[in-house]
Protein backbone atom coordinates (compact mmCIF):
# COMPACT_ATOMS: atom_id res chain seq x y z
CA UNK A 1 0.00 0.00 0.00
CA UNK A 2 1.25 3.34 -0.90
CA UNK A 3 1.44 6.23 1.74
CA UNK A 4 -0.13 9.43 0.77
CA UNK A 5 1.44 12.38 -0.26
CA UNK A 6 0.77 15.16 2.39
CA UNK A 7 0.09 18.27 0.67
CA UNK A 8 2.98 20.33 -0.17
CA UNK A 9 2.86 24.04 1.74
CA UNK A 10 5.43 26.63 0.86
CA UNK A 11 6.64 29.42 3.21
CA UNK A 12 7.33 33.04 2.42
CA UNK A 13 10.11 35.02 4.47
CA UNK A 14 10.55 38.82 3.98
CA UNK A 15 13.68 40.83 5.93
CA UNK A 16 12.99 44.03 7.23
CA UNK A 17 15.08 46.08 9.13
CA UNK A 18 14.78 45.44 12.91
CA UNK A 19 12.88 48.35 14.34
CA UNK A 20 10.36 48.88 17.04
CA UNK A 21 12.29 46.46 19.86
CA UNK A 22 10.34 47.52 22.57
CA UNK A 23 6.66 46.59 21.28
CA UNK A 24 8.14 43.04 20.57
CA UNK A 25 6.95 42.12 24.38
CA UNK A 26 4.21 44.31 24.55
CA UNK A 27 0.51 43.45 24.64
CA UNK A 28 -1.15 44.86 21.36
CA UNK A 29 -4.53 45.44 20.27
CA UNK A 30 -6.70 44.12 18.04
CA UNK A 31 -5.18 46.43 14.98
CA UNK A 32 -1.79 46.14 15.97
CA UNK A 33 0.32 42.48 14.59
CA UNK A 34 0.72 39.76 17.28
CA UNK A 35 4.57 40.19 19.29
CA UNK A 36 7.13 38.34 17.56
CA UNK A 37 5.39 39.70 14.36
CA UNK A 38 6.32 43.22 12.59
CA UNK A 39 4.66 44.80 9.17
CA UNK A 40 7.19 45.81 6.86
CA UNK A 41 8.57 48.95 7.28
CA UNK A 42 7.13 51.68 4.98
CA UNK A 43 9.65 53.18 2.15
CA UNK A 44 9.99 56.17 4.33
CA UNK A 45 10.84 54.16 7.37
CA UNK A 46 12.98 51.78 5.67
CA UNK A 47 15.36 55.05 4.29
CA UNK A 48 15.74 56.76 8.26
CA UNK A 49 16.60 52.52 9.54
CA UNK A 50 20.00 52.96 10.05
CA UNK A 51 21.86 49.87 9.35
CA UNK A 52 25.22 49.56 11.59
CA UNK A 53 28.27 47.57 11.85
CA UNK A 54 30.31 47.19 14.96
CA UNK A 55 34.37 46.43 14.96
CA UNK A 56 37.28 46.90 16.47
CA UNK A 57 40.57 47.29 15.95
CA UNK A 58 44.06 47.36 17.88
CA UNK A 59 47.51 48.21 17.05
CA UNK A 60 50.81 48.64 18.96
CA UNK A 61 53.84 50.46 17.45
CA UNK A 62 57.64 50.87 18.80
CA UNK A 63 59.59 53.54 18.75
CA UNK A 64 63.33 53.76 19.93
CA UNK A 65 64.49 56.29 22.11
CA UNK A 66 65.39 59.66 19.22
CA UNK A 67 67.92 61.30 22.03
CA UNK A 68 71.47 60.07 23.99
CA UNK A 69 73.13 62.16 26.27
CA UNK A 70 76.76 61.81 27.64
CA UNK A 71 78.66 63.62 29.84
CA UNK A 72 82.31 64.09 29.82
CA UNK A 73 84.27 64.98 33.04
CA UNK A 74 87.60 67.00 33.18
CA UNK A 75 89.35 67.37 36.25
CA UNK A 76 92.56 68.35 38.41
CA UNK A 77 94.42 68.97 41.64
CA UNK A 78 97.27 71.73 41.99
CA UNK A 79 99.04 73.17 44.95
CA UNK A 80 97.82 76.61 43.72
CA UNK A 81 94.50 77.85 41.93
CA UNK A 82 96.35 79.30 39.12
CA UNK A 83 97.72 75.68 37.81
CA UNK A 84 94.15 73.78 38.55
CA UNK A 85 92.39 75.86 36.43
CA UNK A 86 94.90 76.23 33.33
CA UNK A 87 94.79 72.50 33.40
CA UNK A 88 91.05 71.86 32.87
CA UNK A 89 90.47 74.56 31.03
CA UNK A 90 92.93 73.49 28.46
CA UNK A 91 91.44 69.61 27.83
CA UNK A 92 88.13 72.24 27.76
CA UNK A 93 88.84 74.39 25.01
CA UNK A 94 89.88 71.46 23.07
CA UNK A 95 86.78 69.43 23.67
CA UNK A 96 84.64 72.11 23.05
CA UNK A 97 86.63 73.21 19.66
CA UNK A 98 86.24 69.47 18.90
CA UNK A 99 82.60 69.55 19.23
CA UNK A 100 82.17 72.29 17.16
CA UNK A 101 84.44 71.16 14.27
CA UNK A 102 81.89 67.79 14.70
CA UNK A 103 78.92 70.14 13.95
CA UNK A 104 77.43 70.20 16.83
CA UNK A 105 75.12 72.95 17.45
CA UNK A 106 75.87 75.43 21.05
CA UNK A 107 72.30 74.13 22.20
CA UNK A 108 73.19 70.66 22.81
CA UNK A 109 76.39 71.23 24.64
CA UNK A 110 75.94 72.52 28.47
CA UNK A 111 79.54 73.25 30.63
CA UNK A 112 79.28 73.71 34.48
CA UNK A 113 81.99 74.17 36.37
CA UNK A 114 83.27 73.61 40.69
CA UNK A 115 86.06 75.04 42.04
CA UNK A 116 87.03 73.98 46.03
CA UNK A 117 89.77 73.55 48.21
CA UNK A 118 90.92 69.89 49.13
CA UNK A 119 93.16 70.27 52.08
CA UNK A 120 96.00 71.73 51.28
CA UNK A 121 95.63 71.97 47.34
CA UNK A 122 92.56 73.07 45.09
CA UNK A 123 91.01 71.10 43.13
CA UNK A 124 88.79 72.47 39.88
CA UNK A 125 86.10 70.01 38.25
CA UNK A 126 84.03 70.44 35.05
CA UNK A 127 81.22 68.78 32.98
CA UNK A 128 80.32 68.79 29.48
CA UNK A 129 76.94 67.54 28.68
CA UNK A 130 76.22 66.60 24.98
CA UNK A 131 72.84 65.90 23.53
CA UNK A 132 73.04 64.02 20.31
CA UNK A 133 70.59 62.73 17.74
CA UNK A 134 72.90 60.89 15.95
CA UNK A 135 73.56 57.66 17.52
CA UNK A 136 76.70 57.14 15.17
CA UNK A 137 78.23 60.59 15.48
CA UNK A 138 78.09 60.29 19.30
CA UNK A 139 80.27 57.20 19.24
CA UNK A 140 82.69 58.48 16.87
CA UNK A 141 83.04 61.74 19.24
CA UNK A 142 83.78 59.69 22.55
CA UNK A 143 86.28 57.19 20.67
CA UNK A 144 87.95 60.20 19.64
CA UNK A 145 88.26 62.53 22.79
CA UNK A 146 89.31 59.26 24.55
CA UNK A 147 92.03 58.42 21.87
CA UNK A 148 93.37 62.42 22.33
CA UNK A 149 92.98 62.99 25.80
CA UNK A 150 93.11 59.22 27.31
CA UNK A 151 92.50 58.55 31.13
CA UNK A 152 92.81 62.67 31.72
CA UNK A 153 88.72 62.93 30.93
CA UNK A 154 86.24 60.50 32.48
CA UNK A 155 83.16 59.92 29.76
CA UNK A 156 80.05 58.65 31.32
CA UNK A 157 77.83 56.18 29.42
CA UNK A 158 75.24 56.77 26.91
CA UNK A 159 71.55 57.76 28.48
CA UNK A 160 69.18 56.90 26.06
CA UNK A 161 65.74 58.72 26.47
CA UNK A 162 62.93 60.00 24.71
CA UNK A 163 61.40 64.16 24.06
CA UNK A 164 58.26 64.56 24.73
CA UNK A 165 57.15 64.99 20.91
CA UNK A 166 58.83 61.44 20.13
CA UNK A 167 56.23 59.98 22.98
CA UNK A 168 53.31 62.27 21.48
CA UNK A 169 54.08 61.09 18.24
CA UNK A 170 53.79 57.56 19.02
CA UNK A 171 50.43 57.47 20.71
CA UNK A 172 49.24 59.07 17.98
CA UNK A 173 50.12 56.64 15.21
CA UNK A 174 48.94 53.67 17.22
CA UNK A 175 45.91 55.21 17.20
CA UNK A 176 45.47 56.12 13.92
CA UNK A 177 46.41 52.37 12.81
CA UNK A 178 43.93 50.92 15.34
CA UNK A 179 41.32 52.81 13.28
CA UNK A 180 42.69 51.60 10.01
CA UNK A 181 42.68 48.19 10.88
CA UNK A 182 39.03 48.49 12.19
CA UNK A 183 38.04 50.52 9.04
CA UNK A 184 39.44 47.42 7.08
CA UNK A 185 37.99 44.98 9.23
CA UNK A 186 34.66 46.64 8.90
CA UNK A 187 35.10 46.36 4.99
CA UNK A 188 35.60 42.76 4.85
CA UNK A 189 32.45 42.09 6.90
CA UNK A 190 30.19 44.10 4.30
CA UNK A 191 32.35 42.28 1.15
CA UNK A 192 31.57 39.22 2.99
CA UNK A 193 27.71 39.76 3.25
CA UNK A 194 27.51 41.93 -0.22
CA UNK A 195 26.95 45.33 1.29
CA UNK A 196 28.44 48.86 1.28
CA UNK A 197 30.66 49.97 4.12
CA UNK A 198 29.65 53.66 4.74
CA UNK A 199 30.46 56.68 7.26
CA UNK A 200 31.80 56.09 11.06
CA UNK A 201 28.83 57.11 13.28
CA UNK A 202 30.94 56.76 15.99
CA UNK A 203 34.64 56.32 17.09
CA UNK A 204 36.06 55.42 20.39
CA UNK A 205 39.41 54.77 21.72
CA UNK A 206 39.06 52.25 24.81
CA UNK A 207 42.48 51.38 25.74
CA UNK A 208 46.20 52.19 25.65
CA UNK A 209 49.05 50.61 27.21
CA UNK A 210 52.84 51.83 27.35
CA UNK A 211 55.57 50.32 28.15
CA UNK A 212 59.64 50.47 27.74
CA UNK A 213 61.69 47.31 26.14
CA UNK A 214 63.51 45.08 28.06
CA UNK A 215 66.40 43.07 27.74
CA UNK A 216 66.12 39.67 27.45
CA UNK A 217 69.23 38.86 28.99
CA UNK A 218 68.55 39.32 32.67
CA UNK A 219 71.52 38.92 34.43
CA UNK A 220 73.31 41.59 32.05
CA UNK A 221 70.27 44.27 32.65
CA UNK A 222 71.44 43.89 36.55
CA UNK A 223 74.72 45.44 35.58
CA UNK A 224 73.87 48.68 33.51
CA UNK A 225 77.57 49.02 32.71
CA UNK A 226 77.82 45.93 31.19
CA UNK A 227 75.44 46.41 28.47
CA UNK A 228 76.15 47.35 24.79
CA UNK A 229 74.49 50.49 22.75
CA UNK A 230 72.10 48.28 21.28
CA UNK A 231 70.96 46.41 24.48
CA UNK A 232 70.41 50.01 26.03
CA UNK A 233 68.49 51.26 22.92
CA UNK A 234 66.61 48.06 23.30
CA UNK A 235 65.82 48.63 27.10
CA UNK A 236 65.21 52.11 26.23
CA UNK A 237 62.59 51.33 23.18
CA UNK A 238 58.85 52.60 23.93
CA UNK A 239 55.79 50.21 22.65
CA UNK A 240 52.44 51.78 22.72
CA UNK A 241 49.40 50.07 22.15
CA UNK A 242 46.05 51.12 21.19
CA UNK A 243 41.92 49.65 21.27
CA UNK A 244 39.52 51.33 19.50
CA UNK A 245 35.88 50.63 18.91
CA UNK A 246 33.79 52.18 15.54
CA UNK A 247 30.34 51.82 14.57
CA UNK A 248 29.82 52.32 10.83
CA UNK A 249 26.68 53.03 8.35
CA UNK A 250 25.88 50.00 6.31
CA UNK A 251 24.85 50.73 3.02
CA UNK A 252 23.19 47.89 0.13
CA UNK A 253 24.33 47.30 -2.70
CA UNK A 254 24.32 50.18 -5.66
CA UNK A 255 22.63 48.52 -8.43
CA UNK A 256 24.24 49.62 -12.10
CA UNK A 257 21.79 51.00 -14.01
CA UNK A 258 21.46 49.94 -17.82
CA UNK A 259 21.79 52.28 -20.30
CA UNK A 260 18.05 51.86 -22.29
Amino acid sequence: MSLQQAPQSRVFVELVPWADRGRENNVVSGSELLPGFRRPLSSAQTQTATREVHVSGTAELSASPDRAQVAVLVSSTKETAAEAKKSVCRRLDYITQSLQQQGLQAENVTVTKDFRRVENAYHMEAEVCITFTEFGKMQNICNFLIEKLDSSVVISQPQFYHTPSSVENLRRKACLVAVENARRKAQEVCNVVGQTLGKPLLIKEEETKEWEGQVDDLQSSRLSGSLTIQQKIKSATIHAASKVFITFEVKGKEKKRKNL
